[in-house]
């Protein structure tokens, strides 16, 4: 989205129109639901705290300063309301009924078997991400699948760039373990 788009978009997100809240959310939905969903591992709780999001940016609009992207600012919204529902599942037992969402990274090689070795890699690497403590998890999202420049990174957790780099580096080493130890 171009800056000048964003900021018209904005202003009338700012005065409650609701169009501009619609035309957010189409923008936006399938982004934060699939972050999310890789940080929750449960569908139904995804969907869940997808909609909490898009209320919260409702709701909390005014609140934006215009300091980053307003993507930037949906991201540290949806990761906030991914940690406050960690906290909560984790006091609860629960069982992870999802592993994360299909995608289509899977390497398209020329034959089925080559084919099928990488949809199992990538599942092997799907619940290792899901195995992750809650930052690792986060920090593998944002970077390595959502794509995001460290910059916005440390605009949405709030470090500096030297301790995101630090802590994604420590990350994919636990990642690795994980995909090593279920024979990937």
């Amino acid at each position: 989205m171009t800056a000048l788009r964003e900021r018209r978009l904005l202003r009338r997100l700012q005065r409650h129109d609701e169009n501009a809240f619609q035309e957010f959310v189409r923008l936006y939905q399938h982004q934060v639901f699939n972050l999310v969903l890789r940080m929750l591992g449960n569908r139904a709780e995804a969907e869940d705290v997808a909609q909490d999001v898009f209320v919260t940016v409702f709701k909390s609009i005014e609140s934006f300063r215009g300091e980053s992207k307003i993507s930037t600012w949906l991201y540290r919204i949806a990761m906030n309301q991914c940690q406050n529902r960690i906290k909560y599942l984790s006091r609860r037992p629960t069982v992870r009924s999802d592993v994360l969402v299909e995608s289509s990274t899977a390497p398209q090689a020329a034959g089925p078997e080559a084919q099928l070795r990488g949809r199992q890699l990538e599942g092997l690497v799907q619940e290792a991400i899901a195995e992750l403590d809650e930052e690792h998890r986060m920090l593998i999202v944002l970077r390595d699948i959502e794509e995001l420049a460290y910059q916005e990174i440390c605009s949405i957790t709030g470090l500096p760039e030297g301790t995101v780099k630090s802590r994604l580096h420590r990350a994919r080493l636990a990642l690795r373990e994980h995909v090593k130890k279920r024979g990937g």
